[in-house]
């Protein structure tokens, strides 16, 4: 037996065989389904099985007519504009996103498994290296993009077609399965953006033995780690059945990475004159914003702020507070730093943000520097005058606070030093940064309730549809849209595959925190996982059809500051980061993971080998992760910025 029938098995598709044929062609050849019902003259085609001029084959489905065409082919021109089949796909997603198929191409290959293993590696090195860095360099999703399919069309010249058999098995495998396809390339990358990252549960681990001494097993640190991704992996079920398949969400940063999924697919199946142009274009940009990075970063750093009205006054500091775009508010200051054009904090690239959101960030933008900012400089509105802007603590005196001094070697309270030093001062733009924070945390339910509601009522009226049914379909069934008719050929991930998960992860967690292992009490992990339960669907929501990802770490941490306070007995500052990296990423993982659900509902890969990936790519990076810890953080804090 072949892994490839294992894999058939896995990805919910039947094998091929004498009942059950799979068409011949000499090419792989992608499918779609037309709505309605089939014409004459298709359903004289349909019963011989012959050839429409157009080159695509008609043959019988026990889902209604099925039209076959090549891969990258322009096959959409079947689709009228007012098909039913489009109807529910906005515009913007229906000019990117392909509306052909074809199940019958691997997925999980050999080719798949020595890629993902290539990029996730370093990436999660150096992702957890920069999180110790006051300014993060990420590890590009879209650089991975780019380079595995170039990697995956080389390995698909040089690897030799032939099949390995596993020893004392009746399994194997092929090193060569066919040409490189855009469903492994997409799984490349899925792999890489779960696991090719950094983990919030680096946060206590790191503290613990960088400020406090205290190491933490590794065994126990690896655990914690898997376990609070895949914590946030299990909560994408709560919310993918109302904002994965419903094609109304656009999730705006899978729909960029799919278009250049799809360019990069026509460009390897059928180049054209404009997969080509779109390609050059792409490279030219790419190579210009890279060659000319290095103008503000390391040549002439003065690009990175224009700042007109310091050149005009450059003695007056009222005119140099106004003009600075490095501590000051930023008036009429140009900067020509890639990193900050393309930047928008927690929307993310300022490219894929539709505009109403951006008219919203910049209404902040009004609110905060032209207003706030203007009347705790000159108005008095903040009750400490000094570091308006910094993130630092500091004494009465604006000096830098020891927070050190404030700790014993036991890790309890110094009331002695804390009297002598007196009292923790922060800027008052961070106090209406924490407010801003914990309002726009509860705005998140608010935003849904007002403006979700309708959508998120419809899904639920088609689940318990699909319950009255017996269950048997899946929820693509309950969609129209060809999107979810594609995906009818694969069968769902089961919801028990996301309760085992989190089965799992809340056994470690239990077992971590029961056994004195981390720093917080055991009640605490209940109402960490029970927020991130009930933000899911509201948080993702918002993010689905605006791109803004809200902050909710300095709301969890206020949080968990209330419960411990509660209780007597000694507490650690490193419980504040324990429980907020088990909330967190409830949420943060979940939305990745749905994220990139939506990249493969786009582009038609099997859901099966999409949750698969996931956690493959997390299983990988995770050990190296700590193991990067190892390596620079805690070891010495010299090394610490």
């Amino acid at each position: 037996m072949a892994l490839s029938s294992l894999r058939n098995r896995f990805l919910g598709r039947s094998t091929p065989s004498a009942e059950n044929p799979i068409p011949e062609s000499d090419n792989p050849v992608p499918v779609f389904e037309k709505s309605g019902a089939a014409t004459a003259s298709e359903a004289d085609a349909i019963g011989n099985g012959s050839t429409l001029s157009s080159g695509e084959v008609i043959f019988d489905s026990e889902k209604g007519p099925v039209i076959i065409g090549r891969e990258g082919s322009d096959s959409d021109e079947h689709f009228a504009d007012d098909d039913p089949a489009l109807r529910d796909i906005p515009p913007q997603v229906r000019r990117i996103v392909s509306l052909t198929d074809d199940p019958t191409l691997p997925t999980l290959t050999f080719r798949y498994f020595i890629l993902a293993i290539f990029f996730v590696a370093p990436g999660a090195f150096v992702s957890q290296l920069s999180s110790y860095r006051t300014t993060y360099a990420p590890y590009s999703v879209f650089f991975v993009q780019i380079l595995s399919n170039y990697m995956g069309l080389w390995l698909a010249k040089i690897l030799p077609e032939k099949t390995i058999r596993l020893p004392f098995t009746k399994f194997g495998f092929s090193l060569n399965p066919g040409p490189w396809n855009s469903k492994e390339h997409v799984l490349v990358t899925i792999s890489a953006a779960s696991g090719a990252t950094y983990n919030l549960a680096y946060g206590p681990i790191s503290m613990a033995e960088l400020y406090f001494g205290i190491r933490i097993n590794p065994a126990v640190a690896i655990f914690f780690m898997w376990a609070v991704v895949w914590v946030g992996y299990s909560y994408a079920a709560i919310a993918r059945q109302f904002l994965l398949y419903d094609p109304q969400y656009p999730w705006f940063s899978a729909l960029c990475q799919t278009a250049l999924f799809e360019t990069q697919k026509k460009q390897n199946a059928h180049p054209t004159q404009v997969s080509r142009k779109q390609m050059k274009v792409f490279f030219f940009a790419l190579g210009f914003v890279t060659t000319w990075q290095f103008l503000p970063e390391f040549i002439f750093p003065m690009l990175g702020s224009m700042a007109f009205l310091c050149w005009v006054a450059p003695r007056n500091a009222t005119a140099n507070f106004l003009g600075s775009g490095f501590g000051g508010m930023g008036l009429l200051n140009l900067s020509f730093d890639w990193s900050n054009l393309s930047n928008l904090s927690n929307s993310g690239s300022l490219f894929v943000t539709p505009w109403w959101t951006q008219v919203i960030i910049f209404l902040a933008y009004v609110v905060a520097c032209l207003i706030l900012i203007p009347a705790a400089k000159w108005g008095g509105l903040g009750q400490w005058d000094h570091k308006l802007m910094s993130n630092r603590l500091f004494t009465v005196d604006a000096e830098p606070y020891p927070i050190l001094e404030l700790m014993t070697p036991q890790a309890t309270f110094n009331e002695t030093a804390y009297a002598e030093h007196g009292q923790i001062y922060v800027g008052t733009q961070v106090l209406w940064t924490m407010f801003f924070d914990y309002a726009s945390y509860s705005s998140g339910v608010v935003w849904l309730l007002c403006f979700g509601y309708p959508t998120i009522k419809a899904t639920i009226e088609k689940l318990r549809a699909r319950r009255r049914a017996g269950g048997k379909e899946t929820i693509n069934h309950q969609y129209n849209d060809q999107l979810n008719i594609l995906q009818r050929s694969y069968e769902e991930v089961p919801w028990w595959w996301y309760a085992l998960l989190f089965l799992a992860s809340f056994v470690i967690i239990i077992t971590c925190v029961a056994t004195g292992q981390l720093f917080i009490p055991v009640f605490t992990v209940f109402v960490a996982l029970a927020t991130g339960a009930v933000m899911v669907i509201p948080l993702g929501w918002l993010y689905a059809v605006s791109n803004y990802q809200l902050a909710i770490g300095t709301t969890n941490e206020l949080l968990y500051g209330l419960m411990v306070n509660s209780i007597s007995g000694n507490h650690n500052p490193c419980g504040a980061t324990v429980y907020s990296s088990i909330a967190g990423d409830a949420w943060y993982r979940a939305q990745l993971m749905l994220q990139d659900q939506k990249i493969g509902h786009y582009m038609h890969v099997p859901q099966r080998a999409v949750f698969f990936s996931q956690l493959f790519g997390s299983f990988i990076g995770i050990p190296i992760n700590y193991g990067t810890q190892r390596i620079n953080g805690p070891v010495n804090r010299s090394q610490v910025p």
